[in-house]
């Protein structure tokens, strides 16, 4: 890519992982001139595969949907997961109805470069091999980043002034950690995780429209989950575990040496027998490697002249292979950084308006999947752990206004999260991904009004389900995992950026006039 990092950039980008490609192909096809840092060289290793079908409104915005279809990664048709060993595994479905709405397990090192090297057709300046020392900040604001000192793998460092600053650093989080000073962790969900790659192994239910459909167990021995995400050529097999239970196991099984981390691994393969059954052919290639899991977040994800995207501002993983939150979160930080920024340049609004929608947009989304994830982590682990401790910020009022119609129905409660909202969300979990199937709701279609089928009606509470289906237990089934369904889609399935409003502004998504509109104001009342 280019060979001469600027002097000057209107817009900076630090980071070429999704979040920053994403936002640095939005601002550049818009006109702006864009220029980004990217300190490694791709492609790079990267864990986390698993797509949501959520991802492809997105792509499609900024050119890059039909790069990924070409490519051909495996695709993803759904998840199982087995949450309870004693009860069938649930299924979410992406591509029933509509067998075009399917997603992809992707090996990241492929997927980001082509992110990557899309952001530069669209006009972007890219820079690999160039990382980011220190920020410096404007003498009348001192929270405004005006340049950057920049050291090249090559040796040569230089500065790079700008208008306005995009940090896609990823978990280094430059502006959080070094000089915002405000993540926070969640110490809860310490996990560690153990993967590798298989060759030879079977699929989940060859023959039928869910072959081949990523698989998520819970281990027997209720100490952590493990993942089974098919890639083309290969699969991911990984175990995640709290981090205490797997210091325990170690210490337990007297694992000691270089070998530890790859003995541990194996070992655990014992307690998830679905994938055991799916691994019974397969061959282990390659090397366990593990990571520490942490997941964080902070209040704040913007302020005067920059954005903070990604990882960069918040993270989560322990169910990320269902609920594939990093690479939607990193994508819709990606767009509200893009429509911020251009809204300011436009003057659709100030820059203040304009930073704290993206604080906004960017702190709900990541709630709505919190809430639901911490849900489904509680049911698999069976702990009491205050997990949600670290959602408890004013800035994520609108989080919770709207999940309460998802985990209550239309109940108008107090917006503390309490133990009763979280095994409602959990609830609404298991029953979207409940068992029924096509042929039951087919059948349940022809003895119900039909409007209680509609994916797009209202939101039905657990008590209106019940009266509706009375004694027959199988309308019931298939009318909760419709209501489940309707409600977690609009947490991640749905491409969850059109028409939402924070105070009054919501993004404008028209290509060549990106940005922000506000909403119309009604007259008052005579």
């Amino acid at each position: 890519m280019a060979c001469t990092v600027r002097d000057h950039s209107d817009i900076l980008v630090i980071g070429g992982g999704p979040s920053g490609s994403y936002a640095a192909a939005a601002l550049a096809r818009e006109g702006h001139q864009v220029t980004l840092l990217e300190r490694d060289h791709f492609p790079r290793y990267h864990i986390g595969e698993s797509m949501l079908p959520s991802c492809r409104p997105f792509m499609r915005y900024i050119g890059v949907e039909q790069k990924v279809i070409d490519f051909g990664f495996c695709v993803k048709v759904g998840a199982a997961l087995k949450f309870d060993h004693k009860k069938h595994e649930g299924y979410t479905d992406f591509i029933n109805p509509d067998p075009n709405n399917a997603a992809w397990n992707v090996t990241r090192a492929d997927f980001d470069d082509i992110l990557l090297k899309n952001a530069a057709e669209n006009g972007t300046n890219v820079f690999e091999g160039v990382g980011v020392s220190s920020i410096s900040f404007s003498s009348q604001n001192e929270q405004q980043p005006v340049a950057v000192d920049w050291q090249a793998d090559t040796g040569l460092t230089g500065t790079t002034t700008f208008k306005y600053l995009v940090d896609a650093s990823g978990r280094s989080g430059l502006m959080s950690t070094r000089y915002l000073k405000n993540r926070k962790f969640n110490k809860t969900l310490r996990s560690v995780a153990f993967w590798g790659y298989w060759t030879g192994q079977d699929m989940y239910a060859p023959g039928t429209t869910r072959e081949n459909a990523t698989w998520l167990e819970s281990l027997t021995d209720e100490s952590g989950w493990a993942w089974f995400i098919p890639l083309t050529g290969k699969v991911s097999v990984g175990i995640v575990l709290k981090e205490e239970f797997s210091k325990a196991k170690k210490a337990a099984a007297g694992l000691t040496g270089p070998d530890t981390n790859a003995q541990h691994y194996h070992n655990q393969l014992k307690f998830v027998p679905g994938v055991q059954n799916l691994l019974a052919n397969a061959k282990f290639e390659g090397e366990v490697q593990s990571a520490g899991d942490y997941s964080y977040s902070a209040p704040v994800h913007s302020g005067p002249n920059f954005r903070i995207v990604g990882d960069a501002g918040g993270r989560f993983f322990q169910i990320d292979p269902f609920f594939s939150s990093g690479v939607h979160l990193a994508f819709n930080g990606g767009l509200s950084a893009a429509a911020t920024i251009s809204a300011a340049i436009r003057g659709d609004c100030t820059e203040e308006e304009a930073s704290r929608f993206h604080t906004e947009k960017v702190g709900t989304s990541y709630t709505r999947f919190m809430l639901v994830v911490l849900a489904a982590y509680r049911q698999l682990s069976q702990q009491n752990d205050p997990v949600l401790s670290d959602v408890e910020e004013d800035n994520y009022d609108r989080a919770f206004d709207f999940i309460r119609p998802v985990i209550q129905g239309a109940a108008d409660t107090d917006p503390t999260v309490t133990e009763d909202m979280l095994q409602a969300t959990l609830e609404f979990c298991e029953h979207a991904m409940g068992v029924t199937d096509p042929e039951m709701h087919e059948k349940v279609a022809k003895r119900v009004d039909p409007k209680y089928m509609l994916h797009d009606g209202p939101l039905l509470s657990v008590g209106e389900v019940k009266t509706i289906a009375g004694d027959d237990q199988e309308v019931e089934l298939v009318l909760r995992r419709v209501q489940g369904r309707k409600a977690l889609e609009a947490l991640h399935w749905q491409p969850n950026f059109r028409g939402e409003s924070f105070r009054g502004l919501s993004i404008r998504l028209e290509r060549g006039n990106l940005g922000l509109n506000r909403d119309p104001v009604e007259p008052m009342a005579s």
